[in-house]
């Protein structure tokens, strides 16, 4: 029976993609894992792989179509013995006309951001887990996983076309959970830019009608930002602490790990000793190194720092796991490179996805300090600003030093006053004695 192919959903916020680019073409044989295209999510562009095996029947979507909607038909596989001929035209990819050319969209200007996103991934409507006994659809590269982790496939919810259950579904399932969580709320993307507040559409139109304008219209990535940011704002209660943090320890101590590191290429930022100190107090605050999971607290034993990465018109939040018992220099390499790929938008979902604590620093950009805006589900972020000489008082007389300011924002539902004032503490004491982070 020939199966449909449909487009995935590759990413937590994509509701609709870009088919980039075919690389299988009508009459191919296919195998199961082998890649069929190249889809730009509101992520980054991906790799598509096949989860059957068979004869490419149709190819229903051109290359080069923007627009295309999670779970529409973008091809056809066929079993041996089957005609294209014979496989009638879906009634979604009737009208090809409504799809939108890549060459008529500003996709360059638009790439996604992340910090506002949480690890929460999008999925296709999903079949009820099917009773002991029943038949299960499956790929043959998600039973290899099913069997090597020990899951159950009856108790997997596939994701793929008709209930399939593909490598997706069963890559982050559990052998034996105790408890399935209810999934959280989609959000519409269509109707994303309608949840913020402030005056109608109408209103501001009529309002600024005697005045030249160009409209720019909301692509992907800032339907994106103005649905988690308005859903972040409204339904997270924030709350913010605010140090300042003496760095001239930490610059003297920088300076002599670089010229040691040199001949190895490494060069430390204070941004990495930020990533470290933030890693290593969420281990000396434990309890504070948790998420919110809507009737539940999740408290972790590894800390996974996620950092905001600026991109053209967005950001990126890559997760730097295990952050705490990674050197200052494996650190900087590793953000470094999530950084230059984040930017190139080659980030893979598992490298976006997660962490409990994220970090925010504009302070290259010269701003003393802000609040940031907590990136859900995670418990707090850090905002941190650019260091500047100030007055101090030392042993009682006025001297300058380097001073940098940080917020700290945070999760009410998760961490109390004194809990976010005890984390905060940790990790200015962590910034303040460098060496101690090295013990």
């Amino acid at each position: 029976m020939a199966t449909q192919i449909l487009m995935p959903a590759l990413s937590p916020t994509m509701e609709e993609g870009t088919l980039a680019k075919w690389l299988v073409k009508e009459g191919d044989t296919v195998k199961s894992g082998q890649i069929l295209a190249e889809i730009e999510t509101d992520k980054a562009t991906m790799e598509f792989e096949a989860v059957d095996e068979g004869v490419v029947g149709k190819l229903l979507i051109a290359e080069g179509t923007a627009g295309v909607k999670v779970n529409t038909p973008i091809a056809v596989i066929l079993e041996d013995g089957e005609s294209a001929d014979a496989v009638p035209l879906p009634a979604a990819t009737a009208a090809p006309a409504a799809a939108v050319p890549v060459a008529a969209v500003a996709v360059s200007a638009a790439p996604v951001d992340a910090v506002t996103v949480s690890a929460t991934p999008a999925s296709a409507p999903a079949a009820a887990a099917k009773p002991a006994g029943a038949r299960v659809f499956a790929s043959p590269l998600a039973r290899r996983i099913a069997t090597e982790k020990g899951l159950d496939l009856t108790k997997v919810v596939g994701s793929g076309p008709h209930g399939r259950i593909v490598k997706a579904d069963v890559e982050g399932a559990q052998a034996s959970p105790a408890t399935v969580l209810a999934a959280p709320a989609v959000i519409d993307m269509a109707t994303a830019p309608t949840m913020t507040t402030g005056p109608s559409i109408e209103t501001v139109l009529k309002t600024y009608a005697d005045r030249p304008y160009t409209e720019v219209a909301l692509n992907g990535m800032r339907k994106t930002i103005a649905a988690r940011l308005t859903e972040a704002k409204q339904t997270v209660p924030h709350f913010y602490l605010r140090r300042d943090i003496q760095l001239d320890a930490l610059l003297a101590f920088r300076t002599q790990l670089n010229a040691g590191l040199e001949s190895r290429g490494v060069k430390l930022s204070v941004n990495d000793f930020v990533i470290k100190a933030c890693a290593l107090a969420l281990q000396q605050c434990p309890t504070a190194n948790a998420v919110w999971a809507g009737d539940r607290v999740l408290q972790f034993q590894k800390s996974d720092v996620a950092v905001a990465v600026a991109i053209e018109g967005g950001l990126f939040t890559p997760v730097l796991k295990d952050a705490e018992s990674k050197t200052l220099s494996a650190l900087s390499i590793e953000m470094k490179d999530l950084a230059k790929r984040a930017r190139d938008r080659k980030l893979a979902p598992h490298e976006y996805q997660g962490g409990s604590f994220a970090i925010s620093n504009l302070g290259m950009f010269g701003i003393d300090n802000f609040d940031a805006i907590i990136n859900p589900p995670h418990a707090a972020i850090l905002a941190v600003g650019a260091g500047v000489p100030k007055p101090v008082v030392k042993a009682g007389q006025v001297v300058v030093a380097n001073i940098m300011s940080v917020t700290l924002s945070v999760d009410h539902r998760v961490i109390d006053g004194a809990l976010g004032a005890q984390l905060l503490q940790a990790i200015k004491d962590n910034l303040e004695n460098p060496m101690a982070m090295l013990a």
